[in-house]
């Protein structure tokens, strides 16, 4: 082989080394989230007892004494919630009553989710009234669960600082509504709200 072969058999052996490395890579699969809607262990993050009477005074327009009242005592039977809903109602009964809301479940590093409820109720129970509403939500590790029928508690009403609160329960999930409103309502009753996406007019 001659000088100027081996010359050019040298230039084209690097040339086609250049071309190769200058190929871009093939990039694998982008890494995964750091930061997943949920949490790996499966259990939502809670609320402090100052987050919620923070909350709960703002949005009722209520003072923090009267807050933290009613809130110390949901807390000492439950411990703190996985979530809350924030929202507004209006119910009213003669013997048998109906009630309706609407709000927004709040969880930590989710989007706010709309919420509507609504159920039926019977009772020793006269009058309406209109409230907001603020509603504690225990080991509810994902939002879409609150979507089924939560049967009130009977003998867990309590009324503190003018607040009125009482717990409803399915399976081992607990809501604990506080309400403050306007209206005249007197009486006890049993009854049940259901969750769901949309409004719905037939209560049952």
């Amino acid at each position: 082989m001659d000088r100027r072969t081996l010359i050019a058999s040298g230039l084209a052996t690097f040339g086609t080394a250049a071309c190769a490395t200058a190929q871009p890579q093939l990039q694998g699969p982008p890494p995964p989230n750091q930061r997943p809607d949920y949490p790996a262990s499966g259990q939502a993050e809670t609320y402090s007892r100052d987050e919620i009477v923070n909350n709960v005074s703002d949005f009722l327009g209520v003072t923090a004494e009267a807050a933290g009242g009613v809130v110390e005592k949901v807390f000492a039977d439950n411990g703190r919630p996985t979530a809350y809903i924030a929202g507004e109602e209006a119910a009213g009964a003669i013997t048998v009553g109906l009630r309706y809301g609407r709000g927004l479940l709040y969880m930590k590093n989710r989007p706010p989710l709309e919420v509507y409820w609504q159920g039926p109720s019977i009772g020793w129970d006269l009058g309406g009234n209109a409230s907001r509403v603020f509603t504690l939500c225990y080991n509810l590790q994902y939002p879409d669960v609150i979507f089924q029928r939560f049967p009130g508690v009977e003998g867990s009403a309590y009324l503190i600082g003018g607040l009125g609160v009482n717990y409803q329960r399915a399976s081992d999930i607990t809501l604990a509504p506080i309400r403050a409103g306007v209206g005249l309502r007197l009486g006890a009753n049993i009854g049940y709200l259901a969750y769901s996406r949309r409004r719905n007019i037939f209560p049952f």
